[in-house]
C-alpha cells in the first residue's frame, strides 16, 4: 500500500465567470472529502486546488493506493431471541453467525466469541452485536464513486445538458467536458474494468494549455506533482486562481505607476474575482478615452467600464475619474496597440450611450416626471393607493413627519421635499440602463434642477424663501435614502437624508407586512430584511432618539390616514405636483386615500421581525445570546439606546453578586407569573410586614430602586444595574427566611406586591434572569 501525490483535472469548456472561484473550491474540498471518507488518505494531506476558465482541478497530497481497513458492527438480535435458557445459541443465532461465514457456529472459540461478538443495549433492550474489519477500498474504485459524488454535488448555477462523442448517450455539467486526467504519482488512476470515469471521460494525462499561447495543442502531464509547473511553463497558464489574481493585482499596479500622476486602478474585489476567472495568463494593458466624456457623472461611466467590458478605470489622487483605465487581456502578443485600439474602440460607444442618456435626462425636471407615476403599479393589495405616485406621497408625508420630530419645521420640509424627489430619477433612461444609478443620478439631477426649481414662484415665490428650503442636503439625501443598501455600506450622510431614509423604509415594512407580504424561508422579494437592518443601523449608529413603535405607527398613518388624500403631500412636493400637473397639460393629480385592510397580528410580526434582526446583527457585534435576549426580551423603543444597555449588562454580569442576583431574578419572575401578576405593581403595606428579612428587604428597596431609577433616566444604565448588586443580601436573607405564600391572604398579597416591586426594580435596563444559566 504506497501513499503518493494525486491530481484531478477536468478540462471544459469556458467556465461561468462569477461561479468559477466557488466551483473550483468545492470541486477540491468534495474531492478531498471523498477520498478521506474511502479511507484512502495518509496522515498530513494537504490539499491545493486550481481553477481557471477552462478547468477545475485539485492536487492532494499522502494519498493511499488501497484504503485502510476500517471496523465493522451490525446488530445481530436481541439477546432474548439469540440464547436459550441455558445461556445457548439459538438456531437463529446459528442461521445468522452461517451467513456471516462462520461454517460451525457452536464451535467458535470462546476468546473469538468475546472480541466478534457482544453484548450491548441498544437503548432498549440488550442485544449482540458482531464486529469484523472490512477491507478497505482501492483507490480507483473509491476514486470513481468520489468523482460522481462530486460532479453531482458541485454548486453550480444552471446544468447544461449535451451529447457525448457517440451521438447517443447525454449527459450534464456547468460546461462540456472534454479531458480527465486523473494520477496517482505518475500512474493513470484505474478502476475495475480500466481508467476511472466520469462524464463519459476515461481518465488519462492528456491536457490542454492556453488557447494561443502554449507550446503544444496536447500537453502529457508526467506526474500529479509536476501539474502546475508544466501549465505555467508549457500550457502558458497559470492554473492557480490565487495566483493569478496576486498577479494581476501586481500588474495592475504596475501599470498604473507607469501611467504616473499618483493614478491607482479602482478597487473592486468582485470585479477582480470575475477578470480573473475570465483570463488564463493576465496581461495588462493601457487604454483611454475623450476627456469629453468626463463631463459625466464618473459614477455612469465607471459602471459602463466595469460591468460592461470588465475595465479597471483610473482615478487621480483625489478619487476623480482620468480618461485613461487597464485592461486584463488574455494575449501576450509582441505588438498590443491592436489589442488596446480594439478596446479602445469598443468601449467608445458605451460612453457615447452614457453621455446620451445624461444629456437627454437633464431636459426634464425631476419634478415634472412626478406625474408618471401614477400609472406605475406598485402593489395590487395596498388597495385604490397602490400606485408609485401614491407611495411617494406617503413616503414624502411620513418623512416632513420625522424631520419635524428631528430637527423642526425646516428639516421637515426639505425632508418632504427630497422625499417626493427621491424616487423621480427611477423614470430616467440612465436608471432604465443602469438600475445599479439609482439615487446617485437622482442626486446628479436634482443638483441640475436647482434653477428650475428656483424658477417655479407657486414653489418658491421668493429667491430667499428657495435658498432657504432647497439646501445641497436634498440632493444628497436623494442617493442617500437607500442607504445602507448592504452590510457595511455607509449611512446617510445627513439629517434630511435620515428622514427620508426611514420614511422609505418604515412604508415599505409596514405596508408589505400590513398586507401579509412577510419573507419566507430565502423568498424575501422585497428586501425587508436588507429594509429592517437598515432601520437599525440608522437609528443605533446616527443615535436617533425615536421610538420604534412611534416610527411605525408614522408609516401605519400615512397608509391608512382619510386626511392623506386632502393633504395630498408635504407641502413643498404638493406645489411641484401641481406645476407638473400644469407643465404636462395634465388635469391635477389627485392622490386617492389608502383604503388598506391590516391584516391580523401585523404590528406583533413587524417588531418581532425587527427584533430577530437585531438579535443577529448584535451576535456579530460580539455579545453573547444571554446578553442580547435579557435587553431585547424588554422590546425597548428606543433601539439607539440598546448598545449601552448592553454593555451595562456585560459589566454588571462581571460582579460577584451578578449570578445570585439573576437567580433570584428569576425565581421571582416564575413566582408572579404563577400567581397571574400582571404587570401592575401594588403598593406595599410596611404594617405587613412582620419578618425581619422582609422588613430589611423593603427598606433596602427604599433606598436603592430611586438611585437606580434616577441613573436609568438619565441614562446611565451601568450604574442603574450596579446600584442593584446591594440588594443580594436582603433578597437571599428573604428567600432563606421568608414563606412567600403564607396562609394569611393579606400576608400573601403584601409579600407578592413587595416581590414586584423588586422585580421592576431590577429589570428596567434588562431582564437580568435571562443571565441566570
Amino acid at each position: 500500500m504506497t501513499s503518493q501525490n494525486l491530481l484531478v483535472e477536468l478540462f471544459v469548456e469556458e467556465l461561468p465567470p462569477k461561479a468559477l472561484k466557488k466551483l473550483g473550491e468545492a470541486f477540491g474540498e468534495l474531492l478531498f472529502t471523498g477520498i478521506q471518507n474511502a479511507y484512502c488518505l495518509d496522515d498530513g494531506a494537504k490539499l491545493t486546488t486550481f481553477a481557471s476558465p477552462r478547468r477545475l482541478a485539485a492536487h492532494i497530497t499522502n494519498v493511499m493506493s488501497e484504503g485502510a481497513q476500517k471496523p465493522k458492527k451490525i446488530k445481530l438480535m436481541p439477546v432474548s431471541v439469540a440464547m436459550d435458557s441455558n445461556n445457548n445459541p439459538t438456531p437463529a443465532l446459528i442461521k445468522k453467525l452461517q451467513s456471516l461465514g462462520y461454517e460451525d457456529p457452536l464451535s467458535i472459540d470462546r476468546s473469538v466469541w468475546g472480541e466478534r461478538i457482544s453484548r450491548e443495549s441498544d437503548g432498549k433492550t440488550e442485544s449482540l452485536f458482531h464486529t469484523d474489519v472490512a477491507a478497505g477500498l482501492s483507490l480507483g474504485i473509491g476514486l470513481q464513486m468520489t468523482l460522481s459524488q462530486v460532479i453531482a454535488k458541485l454548486p453550480i448555477p444552471k446544468v447544461m445538458t449535451y451529447q457525448l462523442a457517440d451521438g447517443w448517450s447525454s449527459v450534464q455539467f456547468v460546461r462540456p467536458a472534454h479531458r480527465l486526467v486523473v494520477l496517482h504519482g505518475n500512474d493513470v488512476v484505474q478502476s475495475v474494468t480500466g481508467p476511472v470515469e466520469v462524464l463519459g471521460l476515461a481518465a488519462g494525462r492528456i491536457t490542454q494549455g492556453h488557447r494561443f499561447e502554449a507550446a503544444s495543442e496536447a500537453l502529457e502531464i508526467r506526474s500529479a506533482d509536476s501539474y502546475e509547473t508544466q501549465m505555467e511553463n508549457e500550457g502558458a497558464i497559470i492554473p492557480s486562481f490565487e495566483k493569478r489574481r496576486a498577479e494581476i493585482v501586481r500588474q495592475l499596479a504596475e501599470a498604473a505607476a507607469k501611467v504616473g500622476g499618483g493614478v491607482k486602478p479602482i478597487e473592486d474585489d468582485a470585479l477582480l474575482d470575475e477578470v480573473t476567472a475570465l483570463v488564463e495568463r493576465p496581461n495588462v494593458l493601457v487604454g483611454k478615452f475623450e476627456s469629453e466624456y468626463l463631463e459625466v457623472p464618473q459614477e455612469c461611466l465607471i459602471l459602463t467600464m466595469k460591468a460592461n467590458q470588465k475595465y479597471f478605470p483610473l482615478l487621480d489622487s483625489n478619487g476623480k475619474l482620468t480618461n485613461k483605465f487597464l485592461i486584463v487581456s488574455n494575449i501576450n502578443p509582441d505588438d498590443p496597440s491592436l489589442v488596446i485600439g480594439g478596446n479602445e474602440r469598443v468601449v467608445r460607444p458605451r460612453l457615447a450611450d452614457a453621455k446620451f442618456f445624461y444629456d437627454q435626462d437633464r431636459k426634464k425636471a425631476l419634478g415634472s416626471r412626478l406625474p408618471s407615476f401614477a400609472k406605475v403599479v406598485y402593489h395590487n393589495k395596498l388597495g385604490v393607493a397602490n400606485d408609485m405616485l401614491s407611495r411617494v406621497v406617503r413616503v414624502s408625508e411620513g418623512a416632513q413627519v420625522i424631520g419635524n420630530w428631528l430637527g423642526g419645521e425646516l428639516l421637515g420640509k426639505q425632508a418632504g421635499l427630497a422625499a417626493g424627489l427621491a424616487k423621480a430619477d427611477l423614470l430616467t433612461a440612465m436608471v432604465g440602463e443602469f438600475p445599479e444609478l439609482q439615487g446617485i443620478m437622482g442626486r446628479y439631477y436634482a443638483q441640475h434642477d436647482m434653477e428650475y426649481f428656483a424658477s417655479i414662484p407657486s414653489v418658491f415665490p421668493q429667491k430667499s424663501y428657495y435658498e432657504k428650503y432647497f439646501s445641497e442636503d436634498i440632493p444628497f439625501a436623494i442617493e442617500d435614502h437607500y442607504k445602507p443598501r448592504f452590510a457595511g455600506d455607509s449611512l446617510p450622510r445627513n439629517q434630511v437624508g435620515i428622514a427620508v431614509a426611514l420614511a422609505d423604509k418604515f412604508e415599505i415594512l409596514v405596508g408589505m407586512f400590513g398586507i401579509g407580504e412577510k419573507p419566507t424561508g430565502d423568498k424575501d422579494p422585497f428586501a425587508l430584511r436588507r429594509q429592517a437592518l437598515g432601520v437599525i443601523r440608522i437609528l443605533t449608529e446616527c443615535d436617533i432618539s425615536l421610538a420604534l413603535d412611534k416610527l411605525i405607527k408614522n408609516a401605519q398613518t400615512m397608509l391608512e390616514d382619510p386626511g392623506l388624500a386632502d393633504r395630498a403631500a408635504s407641502d413643498l412636493l404638493e406645489k411641484v405636483l401641481r406645476h407638473a400637473s400644469e407643465e404636462a397639460k395634465v388635469k391635477e393629480i389627485s392622490i386617492e386615500t389608502s383604503t388598506l385592510a391590516f391584516v391580523n397580528n401585523w404590528h406583533k410580526d413587524l417588531q418581532q421581525f425587527i427584533f430577530d434582526r437585531f438579535s443577529g446583527l448584535l451576535r456579530e457585534q460580539g455579545f453573547n445570546a444571554l446578553e442580547v435576549d435579557s435587553v431585547l426580551s424588554l422590546r425597548p423603543q428606543l433601539l439607539n439606546e440598546v448598545p449601552k444597555r448592553l454593555d451595562a449588562v456585560r459589566a454588571f454580569a462581571a460582579l460577584p453578586e451578578a449570578a445570585a442576583l439573576a437567580a433570584a431574578n428569576k425565581r421571582v419572575g416564575n413566582i408572579l407569573k404563577k400567581e397571574g401578576m400582571g404587570e401592575k405593581v401594588d403598593a406595599v403595606n410596611s404594617k405587613l410586614l412582620q419578618e425581619p428579612a422582609e422588613q430589611t428587604l423593603h427598606q433596602a428597596l427604599l433606598q436603592i430602586a430611586p438611585k437606580a431609577d434616577a441613573a436609568f433616566t438619565a441614562g446611565d444604565y451601568t450604574a442603574s444595574l450596579q446600584a442593584l448588586a446591594a440588594l443580594r443580601a436582603p433578597v437571599d436573607a428573604f428567600f432563606d427566611s421568608v414563606m412567600v405564600n403564607a396562609e394569611d391572604a393579606a400576608l400573601r398579597t403584601n409579600r407578592l406586591a413587595l416581590l414586584a416591586q423588586l422585580y421592576q426594580a431590577m429589570n428596567r435596563v434588562a431582564d437580568i434572569s435571562k443571565l441566570a444559566t
